[in-house]
């Protein structure tokens, strides 16, 4: 609990006790006692009330402060102090104030006892619920001091908590090309049991080589659990775009499966788990941050089609992919994919809004259907429009939108009329200020036409139609 304010008496002590709320905030856990100050024949009788009546609004605006705004009504601004606590110190302190509020006299602050009536904070602690050695024994250790004062904040206890969610759900994944008895190739990766039918959420590149369009599997796909069980894995579909692949395995009882979450809540420095078989090392946990949460493919020097990860400080090692990253509630909200070796700290993962729209095309279509526009995008910004309006005094006036820098000759975005220079405004009916807006306005639409319209220079507004193509697979 950490208290502040005005008029809070000189003659008070205060012990600091360190209680660890959530890492890395250490927040000071400072308790007021009532202690008189030296004696002094001549003291004032009403000044000791009013420093009587401060130590019971102290203890009061505490507890107020720490169980809840009903808890006092009035504040006396040379009285006025702010709390916060954990669980257990608010269950303490609101306990130890009920024996104040039991007297009439003492609900208020302004409201001062007589001489006789003495405070009664010291036996208060007799009625509280819990004792001042339950709440160090609470906050010693177990699930009961793992107290998060938000989501998404890390306790004692978080990332265990978040590991023990998603553990079970776990697998490692090989596959081995035999001839002949002889082990030709294996490839080692993990996965997680998204549904209790079997369904494993992986990578493609552990499971699936391919050939042209079309995914071929490296060999037999064995599955492990974390109880030591094995199963044989059918691949079911697999994309080698986004490096993702769903396996199925067959069980007579109900699997243990993870809650799949939300990327697009995430910030940098949100805490994270990585959860995997890093060398077959079943049941490895790491923990880490996210670095950024939206890692363009081209910033990696990946070519073909356009991909965002989450970047995160992980330790992903070979066997890694295919594992879940896990936020502090359990949830799934990435797939491991890949790792930079010559650097440590560096670890992408495919997000797990994007995954979903994954699967939800290979229940749809049996695959990833992606439109293609054949257009060079740049998402602008305030910086970004007033260098383009330095260069040129035609750029048109815009506060957001998406630059077109070039045009793929022959493409569908040349064939409606698409010219370097172009801003798009609106695609589809709707503004956009984004690639991603367009991508998801798109969506799985390809052969569908789409109205855009775009500013060009000397605020030029034109209406285009556009039909985007499905993209090659080999593009």
């Amino acid at each position: 609990m950490k208290v502040g304010g005005r008029g809070v008496p000189a003659d008070f002590r205060f012990a600091t006790v360190r209680r660890l709320l959530c890492i890395p905030r250490v927040v000071s856990c400072v308790v007021a006692c009532a202690k008189p100050g030296p004696a002094n024949p001549r003291r004032d009788p009403s000044r000791m009330l009013t420093r009587a009546g401060r130590r019971a609004a102290l203890l009061l605006a505490a507890a107020a402060g720490v169980s809840g705004p009903a808890a006092l009504t009035r504040l006396d601004p040379d009285t006025a102090v702010y709390a916060s606590a954990s669980p257990p110190l608010r269950q303490f302190v609101s306990a130890a104030a009920e024996g104040l509020r039991s007297g009439a006299c003492l609900f208020s602050p302004w409201l001062l006892p007589s001489p006789s009536q003495g405070l009664p904070i010291l036996n208060t602690f007799a009625s509280a619920s819990i004792s001042p050695a339950n709440v160090s024994e609470q906050g010693s250790g177990g699930s009961s001091g793992d107290s998060r004062c938000c989501p998404g904040c890390l306790g004692r206890n978080s990332i265990a908590k978040a590991a023990s969610a998603v553990g079970p759900a776990v697998v490692n994944i090989s596959c081995m090309q035999d001839t002949h008895g002889w082990v030709q190739e294996q490839s080692i990766g993990s996965g997680t049991i998204i549904d209790p039918d079997g369904t494993i959420l992986t990578c493609a590149h552990v499971v699936a080589d391919f050939q042209s369009s079309k995914s071929v599997a490296r060999g037999k796909v064995s599955v492990t659990l974390q109880d030591g069980r094995e199963f044989e894995g059918v691949i079911l579909n697999a994309d080698r775009h986004s490096d993702i692949a769903v396996v199925k395995i067959k069980s007579k009882t109900p699997l243990p499966a993870a809650r799949l979450g939300s990327s697009s809540r995430l910030q940098p420095g949100d805490w994270v788990v990585a959860l995997g078989c890093p060398l077959s090392l079943q049941n490895t946990v790491t923990a880490g941050i996210v670095s950024c949460v939206d890692r363009k493919s081209s910033d990696l020097g990946l070519g073909g089609l356009r991909r965002e990860y989450l970047q995160t400080d992980c330790a992903i090692n070979q066997g890694n992919s295919g594992g879940p990253l896990v936020n502090l509630d359990g949830e799934i909200i990435g797939v491991n994919v890949m790792k930079v070796w010559n650097a440590d700290g560096l670890s992408f993962a495919v997000p797990i809004d994007s995954v979903v729209k994954i699967i939800d095309n290979f229940k749809k279509n049996g695959r990833v259907v992606r439109p293609w526009l054949g257009l060079k995008m740049l998402d602008l910004n305030p910086m970004i429009i007033a260098q383009l309006k330095e260069r040129s005094s035609t750029f048109p006036d815009v506060r957001k939108g998406v630059f077109v820098p070039m045009v793929t000759p022959a493409s569908a975005a040349e064939q409606a009329g698409f010219r370097p220079g172009d801003v798009v405004v609106e695609f589809g009916g709707k503004p956009v200020g984004s690639i991603k807006e367009i991508i998801d306005i798109m969506g799985d639409k390809a052969g569908v036409p789409f109205k855009v319209l775009v500013k060009r220079a000397n605020n030029v507004t034109v209406t285009l139609t556009v039909i985007p193509e499905e993209a090659d697979a080999s593009r």
